[in-house]
């Protein structure tokens, strides 16, 4: 009898078994295949927008006290790096015979870019989001619909990305003959984690060659937001055996925030082992961010092993530090950030006094939260 694993696993229903394991070996499959590989690559650059630029943000690292420079995961097509990711897995459910994709989200930006992979690839396509993050992100839901997915708002629990993933999960074992659950985050049952982070580590790659091309050496540190956690996954991955710094940033909130790396501890949700906000019974917490996509309770079991390993440092970030960053890179750069990636710039302000050359990765732009951060910062739209 195998013994518990310290984090992931696959805790799923005795349906779920077979179609994970059938995933399993097709995704063993295309990492070897050479021809899956290079449809990949092409659809990365012809349709997404790879290479993305490693740009030095010389006007913020006067401000900041260091050398920031930011992987521009905002340029890609659809405005986030979660398109790496659906390019990725829609081609390999083509490839494994499934008509149908569906997905959770909760900034909107994973469910844009499912609809968009999906309308590529012709395929059917329906979309789990939480009640208040269709409210707050009402064009990031419109977006969807026009690419011709169908978005269903999630009224149960905490109308939050964690419940919009219970919903996709429903529908998963009750349509896995045909449906592929395009997941969005290292999160999960195996082998959906590695999955992610595989598809999502083209993003490390492009910035390591492009650091040592530019400077002739690695940098200091990486910084990422953290919410479930696949752009830091996807910029930490390929620095793993090098002498550089991994940085997560949480998502603090005013008051409960969503930082289950630094305030949860371990346990089962969704299908993996992980760090979670729990009670001591278990119970799941409430989290509250100005950003829907690091309003989580959970995170990627591979952030769970890098924080127990000591490899990666994670820290929470209130919601007033993450709006200044906000604030920063748009006035010196005229860089809008989305939130989520401004928790990270905020965590790159407080580590310039302990460390000179910070990659952080822009994982997203900021479009779809003005009218958030006009509520914020009370600016009359009308």
């Amino acid at each position: 009898m195998t013994s518990e694993p310290d984090f992931g696993g696959a805790f799923v229903p005795e349906i779920l078994v077979p179609v994970l394991e059938d995933l399993e070996e097709a995704f063993e499959e295309a990492k070897k295949d050479e021809v899956f590989q290079e449809e990949f690559r092409k659809h990365l650059q012809k349709f997404a927008g790879r290479p993305t630029g490693l740009y030095h943000a010389e006007n913020l690292s006067e401000r900041y006290g260091a050398d920031i420079y930011l992987k521009r995961e905002d340029l890609l097509h659809g405005g986030a790096h979660k398109i790496n990711n659906t390019l990725g897995q829609a081609l390999l459910a083509k490839k494994m015979g499934k008509e149908r994709l569906i997905a959770e989200t909760g900034a909107g930006q994973h469910g844009i870019a499912t609809a968009m992979a999906g309308a590529y690839f012709d395929m059917d396509v329906e979309i789990y989001m939480g009640r208040k993050d269709v409210e707050r992100q009402k064009m990031n839901a419109l977006r969807m619909k026009k690419c011709g997915a169908e978005v269903h708002p999630v009224t149960e629990g905490s109308e939050t990305l964690k419940d919009a993933v219970t919903a996709a999960i429903q529908d998963y074992v009750a349509s896995s003959d045909k449906t592929h659950y395009l997941i969005g985050s290292v999160v999960g049952p195996e082998p959906f984690p590695e999955i992610v982070r595989y598809f999502q580590s083209v993003i490390g790659r492009e910035a390591r060659e492009q650091f040592l091309d530019e400077q002739g050496e690695l940098p200091d540190a990486l910084v990422a937001c953290v919410g479930g956690g696949s752009n830091a996954i996807g910029l930490f991955h390929e620095f793993r055996d090098d002498d550089v710094r991994f940085y997560g940033a949480e998502a603090g909130g005013k008051e409960k925030g969503a930082a289950p790396l630094s305030r949860g501890s371990p346990g089962i949700f969704q299908g993996f082992k992980s760090y979670l906000l729990q009670d001591s019974e278990g119970n799941i917490g409430e989290t509250d961010s100005v950003s829907a996509g690091l309003d989580y309770p959970g995170v990627g079991p591979q952030h769970s092993e890098m924080k127990e390993l000591g490899r990666a440092d994670y820290t929470p970030v209130s919601d007033e530090e993450a709006m200044q960053a906000f604030r920063d890179l748009s006035e010196t750069e005229g860089i809008i950030p989305a939130l989520e990636s401004s928790h990270a710039v905020a965590l790159a302000k407080n580590l310039a006094e302990k460390h000179d050359k910070i990659i952080v990765n822009l994982s997203g732009r900021g479009d779809k939260d003005m009218e958030t951060v006009a509520e914020v910062d009370d600016v009359d739209l009308s």
